[in-house]
């Protein structure tokens, strides 16, 4: 028994033969056959294109390296270390258990210090990284739930850090053994940044909600004591610290959008200015090639400040959220800037030009999708907006944002002159790919939101599936909108809605245990397919002849199109819920990705994985083949885009 002679056989009638006595093949007709994934390490690894995205909210999320050709930022729990120059140049540090909250670069640039969050009640790692091997040295576990910011002695002994408001504690760790050499509370109130001095490794700067402590680092008695500085009447929370060249004065970025400077020696309150305050408080403080600070703020304004009388001499606002990273290049010419919203800029000293390097997506994604038929570019959907990205140079192509609103679906017109959006409001909005302008709204499509849609094939048709478990069917004219036919069996969201090449029948997964198939002229069911999970993902073989679907049973399952029985269940995870799936136009293979954060890639007759590609750092969302087969694009939880190259022998074909 052969995998083409079962598909030929469905499509005679599905009359099967009595099974022969010889070993079972490898074929997808083994009826009821369980598979179980193989494990990640002895898989092939699908090789990684190109990566979007980073992390926008971590402060100094982005450092250059002092190699001067690279750069390391965060990535959900990945750290990211990328070529300045190719972007598709990249290496992963993976170790992490959640989302990265902090980073530091050893004043040599040989460790590399990275903290997390975890959940309530657990503890929260700080990795210390070898960055020539990219290796994991340390693994320092002592914080509670998250760990707010590290920072490195100036001869690469010590490691101090910062537990969140649940630990608030200060640590000094040996680097050399990885072990704990004392601890203190480090304020009564929530503590957000630490340094240590710059030339002299016994002294380490806190500061934070209402607190601003110089502590004296006792290497003998192996302790650590505090002493407040004196800010008189003054209140301030603050966000970050810089410390002076010669160890002279601390320069604090406070909440209120001032700087605080103070006397590191006496620890006496010293300055504060600007008179105008900076709008949404100053994140980020570094210094210009000729000494002044450089200040970043939340709304998006960069300063360049004197040091002595703290006024600001220029400054320029730049669009897409508060500046939370600067990163001074090694020419002196020009600095690197990142936004909490994940755009970077490069800025230039002189003048503070500001040009957009690259932009990204910094919620969670839930759709992509290929034009018919066209591999040059795509488009992705997530909070409030949709964007259009060149597939080759992963630059950003067309922007399109709604306020408050969220995109949880989208596909192209079968003749690629619109973009069909289903939003969380219940509309269906269409765009023009080019320009971005609106085309058309369908008003009130479904109640609660429209989660799944689909074009129909001869162009005229749009079928929809909402929150409210209701599938609809639009007639779409250049003149009017108009509901062709309503359904409502099914009794949970719908996730999923394909439909067949001769647009005689569709198909809708939803959350209620249950895929329909329907017929498009009766508007009435033709089959069901039933099992025990909410069906994430629904799909048509290339023939026809079969389905396949997936969901939070972490079951692969190919159907009988016609009879709707189930032929075979494969494993899609041993760890977590499968929530997508697609298939290559030929039919020869079919890619899954879902909760346990890898893409993997099967082979569809044989029903085993034959790649994994490991890269997400969150729940993958969605996965979408190329149509011309050489690519997957994924995204995720995190709001990371990861294009991965499909290996040849598939490819090929």
């Amino acid at each position: 028994c052969k995998p083409t002679e079962i598909n030929a056989r469905k499509r005679k009638g599905n009359k099967r033969p009595e099974p022969e006595p010889e070993p079972p093949c490898r074929g997808s007709g083994q009826r009821r056959r369980t598979a179980a994934a193989f494990p990640c390490a002895e898989m092939e690894h699908l090789e990684l294109n190109a990566v979007i995205g980073f992390a926008g909210s971590v402060v100094d999320g982005i450092i250059l390296l002092p190699d001067n050709r690279s750069m390391v930022f965060a990535l959900g729990s990945t750290i990211v270390k990328r070529d300045i120059v190719d972007p598709k140049n990249q290496q992963f540090l993976q170790g992490h258990s959640d989302r990265i909250t902090c980073m530091s670069l050893s004043p040599s640039g040989r460790y590399l210090a990275s903290g997390q969050v975890t959940h309530l009640g657990f503890q929260a790692d700080v990795i210390v990284w070898d960055m020539d091997s990219l290796e994991i040295v340390h693994r320092l576990r002592l914080h509670k739930v998250r760990v707010e910011a590290v920072a490195f002695s100036h001869n690469d002994k010590w490691l101090a850090s910062i537990g969140g408001e649940d630990d608030n504690s200060l640590v000094v760790w040996n680097l050399e053994t990885g072990k704990a050499v004392c601890g203190s509370p480090a304020a009564n109130d929530a503590v957000h940044d630490v340094r240590f001095a710059r030339h002299n490794e016994f002294v380490i700067i806190t500061a934070g909600k209402v607190n601003m402590r110089v502590w004296d680092f006792d290497l003998a008695n192996r302790k650590v004591r505090p002493t407040d500085c004196n800010l008189g009447k003054l209140q301030r929370t603050v966000n970050y610290i810089y410390v002076d060249e010669n160890d002279e004065y601390i320069y604090a970025g406070t909440a209120t959008g001032d700087i605080l400077k103070v006397n590191l020696k006496t620890k006496l309150f010293k300055h504060i200015g600007p008179k105008t305050r900076i709008p949404q408080g100053v994140i980020c403080i570094d210094r210009t090639p000729d000494g002044q600070l450089l200040v970043g703020s939340g709304d998006g304004t960069i300063a360049v400040m004197d040091p002595e009388t703290l006024k600001i001499t220029r400054s320029t606002k730049i669009e897409g959220g508060g500046v939370t990273c600067i990163a001074p290049h090694v020419s002196k010419q020009l600095f690197f800037v990142s936004t909490s919203l994940c755009s970077t800029y490069v800025v230039k000293y002189d003048g503070l030009q500001a040009e957009l390097r690259s932009t990204c997506h910094n919620t969670k994604i839930h759709d992509v999708v290929y034009p018919v038929g066209y591999s040059e570019l795509f488009a992705t959907s997530s909070k409030q907006d949709i964007r259009v990205w060149n597939a080759r140079s992963c630059a950003e192509l067309l922007r399109i944002q709604i306020p408050n609103l969220e995109c949880d679906c989208i596909t192209f017109a079968r003749d690629g002159r619109a973009i069909v959006s289903g939003w969380s409001d219940g509309k269906i909005r269409a765009f023009g790919p080019q320009s971005g302008k609106l085309l058309y709204v369908i008003n009130d499509a479904h109640v609660g939101g429209v989660t799944a849609i689909a074009c129909a094939n001869d162009g005229e048709k749009l079928i929809s599936g909402g929150f409210d478990g209701s599938v609809r069917v639009w007639r779409i004219t250049a003149e009017s909108r108009v509901m062709l036919g309503s359904m409502k069996e099914h009794k949970a969201t719908v996730n999923c809605i394909k439909v067949r090449g001769n647009d005689m029948e569709f198909v809708s997964a939803s959350s209620d245990g249950s895929c329909i198939i329907w017929d498009m002229r009766r508007f009435a069911r033709n089959n069901s397919l039933f099992a025990s999970t909410f069906f994430k993902a629904v799909l048509y073989h290339p023939d026809e002849s079969q389905l396949l679907t997936t969901g939070t049973d972490r079951k692969i399952t190919n159907w009988d199109a016609y009879d709707g029985s189930a032929i075979r269940i494969v494993d899609g995870s041993t760890a977590a819920e499968v929530n997508t799936l697609d298939i290559s136009g030929g039919g020869e293979f079919f890619v899954s990705g879902g909760g346990d954060k890898l893409v993997k890639l099967w082979h569809y007759d044989e029903g085993q994985c034959q790649a994994v590609g490991i890269g997400h750092s969150g729940t993958v969302t969605k996965v979408v083949v190329s149509p011309d087969q050489r690519n997957v694009v994924s995204v995720g939880d995190e709001g990371a885009i990861l294009i991965w190259n499909i290996p040849e022998r598939f490819a090929s074909t």
